[in-house]
């Protein structure tokens, strides 16, 4: 273990002594201090941002005068996706995707108002994050550190002296690792820092942060292990780094973009003006509770004469127009949720085809990995379109029970035309307080942790790939008798 030791202290040694190394180093240090401070200080204004939307939107829906519930469910309201937690560590999908959706009767709206489409061009082509440095920059950072580290022993004709004083190649290959993985551990400290920050401000995310950063350690120790293993199997130092890079570009670089073009093209999503047509042909097919003469709700309002007796909709011992909204909503919102079920779907199973650049790929299985983790991955926003659907129903069918309850069936019938029976049909504001506001629920970490099982899998599994690897390299580098 002492040779061991002694080897990788030597390596640092030169390493440090190395200016190009010293300035890679302290620049990749305040890239990562840049990037922690710079995405907390965005993702800390827009929770502040979204939380004040979002409160005074409540204020404002609740603070609507006395009016007729229909004209309540038509002034409708909106829900703001709140910040995740550790997104400052990893925004994911969040700046691509609508963080805000108006919320009304009848219609289920798109979330709007993506960082992406509000910003500058620049945010276009990715921002510059803790999970970016260490996912992308850092890599190539210990591949030009550390692709001479063997190669050049052999170069140099050092391997003999090494010999001569009692090291073994496993004393030399571990010594060397040993270096380079202290390297990618500074350059881990800013984005570490930034985790535990994080996890000071909102304690409920610490097991999250903790799996983060284990999976972001085990990334880098994955480029330790394959960087010196292609220094001890190649001729030259010159073949290292050409090898090395090329492997940087294929699975950083082209592989999960790759990826993302083939998911595109074999689960094409329809375009929205599309979806929107054959939504409007099926509304008009199931019935209009609008319409007075809509067959299915003519049907509907014979089937409730039976129910109870009675022969007009004046002797049925509620409110029958808030009724016919009830029905409405609930026909409409069935639609709305198949149609939103099937475009979630297409969406999953182009994450499902994605899956494939994990066997090929540890980036992009880190990538999935710190984005679900952070809860700023795909699944989360979709969960936060079903909360804010299902927040939707529920406040239009409490207007509508409203309507059904509270109004007299005779003011209503009459409020077009009798302006005292008009004023009888705005109910007291003090409703609108009684309904709830939209908070939005994240998934717990035990949650996010069994849905990040596959990428984690193929994360370990790159890892004994690496460690396998390098111990064939242990293997194939001579010994004393050099």
């Amino acid at each position: 273990m002492q040779r061991i030791l002694r080897i990788a202290h030597a390596e640092l040694v030169y390493v440090r002594r190395s200016r190009t190394a010293v300035i890679g180093v302290l620049t990749m240090l305040a890239l990562g201090a840049v990037a922690a401070l710079t995405t907390y200080s965005h993702i800390s204004e827009q929770t502040e941002l979204r939380a004040r939307y979002q409160a005074e939107t409540d204020a404002q829906f609740e603070a609507q005068p006395a009016r007729h519930p229909h004209r309540m469910v038509h002034y409708g309201t909106y829900a703001h996706r709140p910040v995740a937690g550790l997104a400052a560590f990893d925004p994911g999908v969040d700046p691509y995707t609508g963080t805000v959706i108006y919320l009304e009767g009848h219609r289920q709206n798109t979330a709007t108002f993506s960082e992406v489409r509000e910003a500058s061009g620049l945010l276009r082509f990715g921002q510059l994050t803790p999970a970016f440095v260490l996912n992308t920059l850092v890599p190539l950072l210990l591949v030009f550190i550390g692709f001479s580290m063997v190669s050049r022993e052999r170069e140099e004709r050092r391997l003999n002296a090494l010999y001569a004083h009692g090291a073994t190649p496993l004393d030399i290959v571990a010594g060397k690792s040993l270096a380079l993985a202290a390297v990618a551990l500074l350059a881990l400290i800013p984005a570490l820092a930034a985790l535990t920050w994080i996890v000071v401000l909102t304690p409920s995310e610490a097991l999250a942060a903790v799996t983060i950063g284990i999976a972001q350690t085990g990334y880098l120790l994955l480029w330790v292990l394959l960087i010196i293993a292609v220094s001890t199997l190649t001729s030259s130092s010159r073949s290292a780094l050409l090898v090395l890079v090329i492997a940087w570009t294929l699975i950083v670089v082209l592989l999960p973009r790759l990826a993302v073009a083939i998911a595109g093209h074999t689960v094409s999503l329809p375009a929205k003006a599309q979806t929107d047509l054959r939504l409007q042909n099926e509304l008009r097919m199931i019935g209009d509770s609008h319409n007075p003469d809509d067959p299915y709700f003519n049907a509907l309002r014979q089937r409730i004469l039976n129910e109870y007796g009675v022969t007009r909709v004046d002797d049925l011992p509620f409110n029958y127009r808030g009724r016919v909204m009830e029905e409405g909503e609930a026909l409409t919102s069935r639609l709305f949720a198949r149609y939103a079920e099937e475009a979630a779907e297409l969406q999953r199973r182009q994450m499902r085809i994605l899956w494939s650049a994990h066997v090929l790929s540890p980036s992009s299985a880190l990538r999935e990995l710190t984005m679900t983790m952070a809860a700023t991955d795909l699944d989360n926003h979709l969960e936060f379109l079903r909360q804010a659907e299902a927040h939707r129903y529920e406040t239009i069918q409490a207007l509508n029970r409203l309507h059904t309850e509270v109004l007299s069936a005779a003011d209503d019938a009459l409020r077009s035309t009798d302006i005292a029976a008009e004023q009888r049909t705005r109910i007291d504001a003090h409703h609108w307080s009684m309904l709830p506001d939209f908070v939005f629920v994240t998934s717990s970490a035990d949650d996010r942790i069994r849905r990040v099982a596959i990428p984690a899998a193929c994360l370990f599994a790159w890892l004994l790939a690496g460690l396998s690897t390098l111990a064939f390299g242990v293997r194939r580098l001579q010994g004393p008798a050099s």
